[in-house]
């Protein structure tokens, strides 16, 4: 995500103090620029960020002019894309995966005039703000699904990268699976990597070979669940519907609507409201939701023990990460009637009860 102000200096520098942007006033469109990770394709991570730039063209019409790069590297490369954008005159400069946080940021700090966006980050500057989306809510819903859709009581989880929000899906999805399931046993396999199509479907295939039946990922391609489609078992879409890959394997996707936080973070800054305060937006505001699900596989009961939690959630009066949750040793780690703030949320390092799998350091 990218935007950039290269204007009135002084003018923003004031605003900038207050945490805040003057109005954009100007005839001609303002830039905004969308740095990717892939490329969108038709699933994923990187698709469902695409789905969100379509959303707000559509919305703010010649009002902006949107430029994206695809395939950009979480390297020292990517400060050479954020800077070359920034040359541009962009307005508004969105970087939308994890690892381009401290080059997008280095950049921000040389363009004050611009503010600068990043996804699922946890850095700040007065230009520079991060914004994310609550996946673990819906993956605790995923888990209701396929704790009630389990025959071997194993789950598998394909994971990425061992930071805090696959730690926090990781745990979320198998609090969700025992909640109506105690019996479930989530294990686990890392690839270290978001987007690797080949360690993805190794991944997946060792967790079948140990017994999972149904499979979800926190990775950004098709993989887990095509191969979930050719072994015959149940798997989840992840980031968006992906069940033209996986017509018989997938049991429900879990979507994230980027378009409702990007239509938001825009009028914002054109309105000169913008603020670099984080934003985590989830279930309540509708920045993501357990989607199509399959009514052959899930049964009617599971369905409405899904539909009843996301209406909990989306309300605040259920909380997934609310005590008693023992950890993986079987001790308490949060006390009944409490639950995680969102900074212990956001730096999360351990598995609960029912994980299989280990941590990388």
């Amino acid at each position: 995500m990218t935007r950039k102000l290269h204007k009135l200096l002084g003018a923003l520098t004031a605003a900038f103090t207050l945490g805040a942007l003057a109005p954009v006033a100007s005839a001609a469109p303002v830039g905004v620029a969308f740095v990717y990770l892939g490329n969108p394709g038709d699933a994923g991570w990187t698709y469902a960020h695409e789905q969100g730039v379509k959303e707000v063209e559509q919305k703010f019409g010649d009002k902006i002019k949107v430029t994206r790069v695809e395939n950009v590297p979480e390297s020292a490369d990517s400060e050479r894309v954020f800077r070359d954008l920034a040359t541009k005159d962009n307005k508004i400069i969105i970087g939308t995966s994890f690892g381009y946080q401290d080059f997008e940021l280095k950049v921000a700090q040389d363009f004050p005039d611009s503010v600068f966006l990043h996804a699922t980050g946890f850095k700040k500057a007065p230009n520079f703000g991060t914004y994310d989306v609550r996946t673990y809510q819906i993956a605790y819903l995923a888990g209701i699904a396929a704790g009630y859709t389990t025959k071997s009581n194993t789950l598998g989880f394909v994971a990425s990268v061992p930071v805090p929000e696959v730690v926090r899906n990781i745990n979320a999805f198998t609090l969700g699976a025992r909640s109506v399931n105690p019996k479930i046993t989530t294990k686990v396999v890392w690839i270290n990597s978001w987007f690797d199509p080949g360690k993805e479907k190794q991944a997946a295939e060792t967790l079948i070979g140990q017994g999972a039946d149904v499979l979800i990922q926190n990775t950004d391609s098709t993989a887990t669940i095509q191969t979930a489609e050719e072994k015959k078992v149940h798997a989840i879409g992840w980031d968006s519907d992906m069940k033209k890959f996986g017509p018989n394997a997938q049991i429900g996707a879990c979507v994230s609507h980027w378009g409702v936080y990007y239509a938001w973070a825009i009028d914002q800054v054109l309105s000169g409201k913008w603020k670099n305060t984080p934003v985590w937006w989830g279930l309540k505001e509708k920045a993501l939701d357990f989607e199509d699900i399959n009514t052959d596989a899930v049964s009617s009961t599971a369905q409405k023990a899904i539909s009843d939690k996301r209406t909990e959630i989306a309300a605040g009066k259920f909380d997934p990460f609310a005590g008693p949750i023992k950890d993986q040793s079987g001790a308490i780690k949060i006390a009944k009637g409490a639950t995680l703030a969102d900074p212990d949320l956001q730096r999360l390092n351990w598995f609960v009860e029912g994980v299989d799998g280990s941590i990388p350091k």
